[in-house]
C-alpha cells in the first residue's frame, strides 16, 4: 500500500465512517480553509486525528514545499513507553512524517537531546521504529553540530543550538502536552530544549524567558501538540500509569504561542497561567488571547 492510500484509509477508519464517503467528506467537516488558526481534533485514531488537524489548515502542502528538507522535533527525551506520555506520541510523528513526504519532502530528519540515555529513549518511545518505518532519517545528537547563535533576547544572549534545525527548510514542532515540575507545563516551546547545547540547567533561573529567546529563532512552520495521552502529574518523566490521562486529541496551528495557549487548557488552566506563554504573548511572538482566534474543534466517533 502506497503512502497516499495508507493515509487515506487510516484517517476514515479512524472517523468511523465508510470508504464510500471519500476522503472529501472528511476535508469539508474539517472546514479546510486558511480561515482557521487552530485546530482541535478529538478521535481513536492517532493518525486520523493527526491527518485531519493537517488537513483543516490546508493541507500539508500549505507548509511544506516539493524537495524541501524537513525536521520533525518530537519530544524522545526520557526512557519511557508511549503508554507512559513522557514523550511524543509514535504514530502521531510517523503520520506526520507520511504527509511531508506525500507533500514532496526531499528529506525529513528526526532527533532529539535526551536526557536519559538517548538509545534507551529511542527505542522505549517508539519514535525511532516508527519514524524510519515512515521513511524519515533518524539521528543521535552530534555534539559538533552545536553552535552558538546570538540571540539577543531577554535572558540569553547566545546559546549554542543544533544546526541541522536552523539549516532545516521547514521545521514542524511535535511535542506532547505534559506536566513539568519547574515549567508548570511543558508544550510547544518548551520542547525547543531538545535542540539547545551546553549545560541547560543554567536557564532553569530564568526559564520562561528563556524558552522564548529560543522560541523567536527557531520559528516552525507548523506546530502539531501531541495529547493523545497527557501526564497530567510527576512530569516530565513520569513512569506511573496512573499519572496518564488519554484524551485522543492533538492541536495544529502555526502559532507557537497560540497552540501552547490552548494546549494550557487541557489542564484546566488558562495561557495566561504559563509564564512563557505570558511573556511570549507581551513581546509579540504571538497570540495568547483564543478569544482572538479562529478555533475549529471536531470529533470523530
Amino acid at each position: 500500500m502506497d503512502r497516499r492510500k495508507f493515509l487515506k484509509s487510516a484517517l476514515l477508519a479512524g472517523a468511523g465512517i465508510s470508504a464510500g464517503h471519500g476522503l472529501d467528506f472528511l476535508i469539508k467537516a474539517a472546514d479546510a480553509t486558511d480561515a482557521v488558526d487552530i485546530v482541535a481534533v478529538r478521535g481513536t485514531s492517532p493518525t486520523a486525528i493527526t491527518t485531519s488537524a493537517v488537513a483543516a489548515l490546508g493541507g500539508m502542502k500549505r507548509f511544506v514545499t516539493r524537495g524541501d528538507i524537513v525536521v520533525v522535533k518530537p519530544n524522545i527525551g526520557w526512557d519511557r513507553t508511549p503508554e507512559q506520555a513522557a514523550n511524543t506520541n509514535p504514530e502521531v510523528v510517523a503520520t506526520i512524517i507520511n504527509l511531508c513526504y506525500e507533500a514532496g519532502a526531499r528529506k525529513v530528519k528526526v532527533f532529539d537531546r535526551t536526557v536519559n540515555d538517548a538509545r534507551r529513549c529511542y527505542e522505549q518511545s517508539g519514535i525511532a521504529a516508527s519514524a524510519k518505518a515512515a521513511g524519515a532519517e533518524v539521528t543521535f545528537i552530534d555534539n559538533r553540530k552545536f553552535q552558538d547563535i546570538r540571540l539577543d533576547g531577554l535572558a540569553l544572549k547566545t546559546w549554542p543550538l543544533y544546526t541541522e534545525i536552523l539549516e532545516a527548510d521547514k521545521v514542524i514542532n511535535v511535542p506532547i502536552a505534559k506536566t513539568h515540575g519547574l515549567a508548570g507545563l511543558t508544550l510547544g516551546m518548551k520542547n525547543w530544549m531538545g535542540v539547545m547545547g551546553g549545560w541547560r540547567v543554567r536557564i532553569h533561573q530564568k526559564l520562561d524567558k528563556s524558552l522564548v529567546d529560543v522560541a523567536h529563532v527557531i520559528k516552525p512552520a507548523l506546530i502539531v501538540l501531541d495529547a493523545v495521552r497527557i501526564l497530567t502529574a510527576n512530569g516530565p518523566q513520569g513512569g506511573n500509569l496512573n499519572d496518564v490521562t488519554k484524551l485522543n486529541t492533538v492541536i495544529a496551528g502555526t502559532d507557537q504561542v497560540a497552540v501552547d495557549s490552548y494546549g494550557v487548557t487541557l489542564f484546566g488552566r488558562k495561557g495566561e497561567d504559563l509564564g512563557a506563554v505570558k511573556i511570549a504573548d507581551s513581546v509579540g511572538l504571538g497570540i495568547m488571547d483564543l478569544s482572538k482566534l479562529r478555533i475549529k474543534e471536531i470529533a470523530f466517533s
